[in-house]
């Protein structure tokens, strides 16, 4: 089953309870895999970077709680330091260098990744921009026990059919296949971070 909440809706009492939803979900959920693109993990995000929820607000016209939403975002990065979860996410190259907030704040949130690269409850892939992957681009989505969540601009879209979950798992194993991780995702790290250190020139 595939089910949609415009985020109009869902957002119409702020951030705050969506946050305080998707704490939820990831506490009852052991497992989880991610896959975003171009922009970095929720739950890896600098609480400057997670300030990204003030353009959902201003896109939106919804309640503007954005700092009671960037903390509970802030929160919900316990299940990494907890020892019960664990997390496969695999970003694109691309997440590196879309800038929210300017050299600064990219900087600093290249820092943390790489602070946290080896953290045992994360397994952390990036897809180099040249590298070839045997799929089709497609959108983020994130995987947690036997659902899909995935964020389109309107809405906020659930998908629970096992035949569509079997064909996530598929996509994010030929993602992971094509994901650089240790040394490798190390070396793309600190070549964004010069990036930002530069100004974000190059």
């Amino acid at each position: 089953m595939t089910s949609s909440v415009p985020w109009q809706e869902r957002l119409s009492a702020g951030t705050e309870a969506v946050q305080d939803e998707v704490i939820r979900w990831y506490q009852q959920t052991s497992e989880g895999l991610a896959y975003v693109p171009d922009m970095v993990w929720g739950t890896l995000q600098t609480e400057a970077y997670a300030t990204i929820l003030g353009r959902v607000v201003d896109f939106l016209g919804v309640p503007d709680d954005v700092p009671a939403g960037v903390a509970k975002r802030m929160e919900r990065q316990r299940v990494l330091y907890d020892g019960e979860h664990r997390y496969d996410v695999v970003l694109g190259e691309q997440a590196l260098y879309t800038n929210v907030g300017g050299a600064e704040v990219m900087a600093e949130q290249i820092d943390r990744i790489v602070r946290d690269l080896d953290l045992p409850s994360l397994g952390l892939g990036i897809i180099a921009a040249s590298a070839p992957v045997d799929m089709c681009p497609v959108h983020a989505f994130s995987l947690h026990g036997d659902e899909v969540h995935l964020e389109l601009v309107s809405s906020g879209v659930k998908v629970t059919e096992p035949a569509e979950l079997a064909l996530y798992r598929k996509a994010f194993g030929r993602l992971n296949d094509a994901a650089l991780r240790g040394e490798g995702a190390r070396k793309l790290l600190h070549k964004a971070r010069d990036f930002w250190a530069e100004g974000g020139r190059g």
